[in-house]
């Protein structure tokens, strides 16, 4: 029998508002409230009860990986707190998915997701992913692990565009190249403020400032960054300006002294909630 091993559900948790907010593409809803989970070379099934979490996995696993990628050690009930007061928009957002975390995700794993998640809809995003992960990642237990840019380095381009990147294949290469060259070096780029680390990500071909701060905040942990494009344009726009055309540049410095190094978790209550609500459309 597989091990299995139950933990009390931490306070603003919810698996499936987690897992379905836009954050993570290596997952499948299994039932109500039960998912299969890819991520760190490892598969995991996690099931969530009234009361309890229960994984696929021995507790030394839970310990050594799976509390670290749920962010199990933030208080996300004071960062809630903080953020949503005398806010009654935020606060709205927060109640639609209180349960919401940002997961902690590979940080090579999260470039070429996020490369492919460009003007994509997820379940074309999902599916691109695990063909490349099924094409030149290796067999585990349950799937696929995401290939490493070693494992990716033969690909050629109309290989690539072979799984369906269509016209990412060219800026997946790119990445590769640069993962390989070194100027994707993950420890190098943690050292580097998020400026110095947002120029680095868009110098490869097709990454731009929304991806890059994606790939900032999901892989890297930078809760100070704004994803923003034009949908996020149009919901801030909407919800915090009257509805009036707002330049992203007031955007981003609107986020940045409203909510400073939360502005990435208040981004995602945000994106969530407009997107349930077709807030922006």
């Amino acid at each position: 029998m597989s091990a299995t091993t139950e933990l009390k559900t931490p306070n603003s948790f919810n698996i499936t508002q987690i897992l379905e907010c836009g954050q993570c593409f290596r997952f499948t809803k299994l039932d109500d409230d039960r998912y299969k989970i890819i991520a760190r070379g490892k598969a995991l099934t996690i099931k969530q009860d009234s009361d309890k979490l229960t994984f696929s996995c021995t507790p030394d696993e839970l310990r050594d990986i799976w509390h670290d990628y749920f962010d199990l050690s933030r208080d996300y009930d004071a960062i809630k707190q903080l953020i949503s007061e005398d806010d009654p928009i935020m606060q709205a957002a927060i109640k639609h998915a209180p349960g919401i975390r940002i997961l902690k995700q590979d940080f090579w794993e999260m470039v070429i997701s996020f490369i492919v998640s460009q003007n994509n809809r997820i379940p074309m995003i999902k599916k691109v992913i695990e063909n490349i992960c099924v094409k030149y990642g290796d067999k585990i237990e349950g799937g696929f692990a995401f290939p490493s840019a070693e494992q990716m380095s033969g690909a050629s381009i109309e290989e690539l565009m072979e799984l369906k990147t269509g016209f990412r294949a060219k800026y997946i290469a790119d990445a590769v190249l640069k993962r390989q060259d070194g100027h994707l070096d993950e420890d190098e780029l943690s050292a580097l403020d998020s400026s110095e680390l947002n120029a680095r990500l868009t110098a490869v071909k097709g990454i731009g400032d929304k991806v890059a701060h994606c790939i900032m905040m999901m892989g890297l942990g930078r809760m100070d960054v704004f994803p923003t494009d034009v949908w996020i344009k149009r919901i801030i726009s909407e919800l915090y300006f009257e509805g009036k055309d707002t330049p992203l540049k007031d955007i981003q410095a609107f986020a940045r002294d409203r909510w400073g190094n939360n502005a990435g978790i208040a981004q995602q209550y945000l994106f969530h909630y407009a997107r349930l609500e077709k807030i922006g459309k």
